[in-house]
């Protein structure tokens, strides 16, 4: 019996020697392993053995690429204003021995020197350029952080500024601001809008009134040529046609109730010529001797009341 007790213990510590002798470290990991209390080796991915009670892993570190985000810290500006901000580190252990040996506690260093540059650089900059210059502070903070953290066996990819905060009397002025200047500009562009349709309206009435009077101009000159035409048309006629003076005589007579019609028409002269053009047409008719003189007829016919004119002399 006191065998058989024997033997399970005997296998139960070479189980557990066996246990503490073998390691199986996983993908992107690293074991810095210590033999005697002095660095002896690092373990990479896949099996690994240990002397039992000889060798000891020290720490586990993760080789990937890690994502940090620190608490919002307060930072004074150029301008003396304090602004919160919020960073997100980006980092990768590429030493696992320094990593372990030449610094404590490398998240808590990483953290504390983040803000302690972040200072500095906000703190030579106004609100305005901090606001509008995070490519600007994410490049000097991974310059400083990545050569700080280099001997830490530790590089430093990249540096975002989350969030910039400032006081909220400080955003209601900006926003004051902001909206004034959007005001501004909505006013030039109506003021602008107004002028365009002004000068579009002008240009218009101007454009009318060209084609309004080059519309008359070409009215007048067409009327002006239809009455020339007319005219010679009228008056190759009447050469054509060797009119006697009777039928003048005529046509002047037919003439007089229109001049008379005239408001203005109260003395108007009859010309010798259209007496004796009278004297014709009466003999024409074979009433010379019955009818008055022909200087006595023009004279009765223009002195009627109803025509409105008083006689006047012949012409002679």
């Amino acid at each position: 019996m006191i065998a058989y007790i024997i033997i399970a213990v005997t296998a139960a510590l070479v189980l557990l020697a066996l246990s503490r002798a073998i390691r199986i470290v996983p993908q992107a990991r690293a074991y810095p392993v210590e033999r005697l209390g002095s660095y002896d080796r690092t373990l990479s991915a896949g099996f690994n053995t240990l002397v039992p009670g000889i060798d000891r892993v020290r720490a586990r570190i993760d080789l990937r690429e890690q994502v940090v985000s620190f608490a919002p810290q307060p930072v004074i500006t150029e301008d003396n204003l304090v602004v919160h901000i919020d960073t997100v580190l980006y980092f990768q252990v590429t030493d696992p021995r320094a990593a372990t040996y030449e610094i404590a506690n490398y998240l808590q260093a990483i953290e504390q020197l983040t803000v302690t540059t972040l200072r500095n650089v906000i703190g030579g900059l106004d609100l305005e350029r901090t606001l509008t210059s995070r490519e600007e502070i994410n490049g000097q903070l991974r310059g400083v952080l990545d050569e700080a953290t280099g001997k830490w066996g530790i590089r430093v990819n990249r540096v975002e500024l989350k969030a910039i905060d400032p006081p909220k009397s400080i955003i209601d002025a900006m926003e004051k601001q902001l909206r004034a200047e959007r005001d501004k500009r909505a006013a030039v562009l109506t003021a602008e809008g107004v002028r365009q349709s002004q000068i579009l309206t002008a240009e218009g009435a101007k454009q009318s009134a060209i084609l309004t009077a080059e519309g008359q101009r070409q009215a007048q000159i067409l009327m002006a040529q239809g009455q020339a035409k007319a005219i010679d048309i009228v008056f190759t006629a009447i050469h054509e046609g060797h009119p006697d003076p009777e039928l003048l005589a005529y046509q002047y007579l037919q003439a007089l109730p229109k001049i008379a019609e005239g408001q203005g028409s109260q003395v108007w002269m009859i010309p010798s010529e259209f007496t004796k053009a009278l004297d014709g047409f009466a003999a024409a008719f074979g009433s010379a001797g019955a009818a008055r003189p022909a200087h006595d007829v023009s004279a009765t016919a223009a002195a009627r009341p109803e025509n409105g004119v008083k006689p006047a002399a012949p012409l002679s």
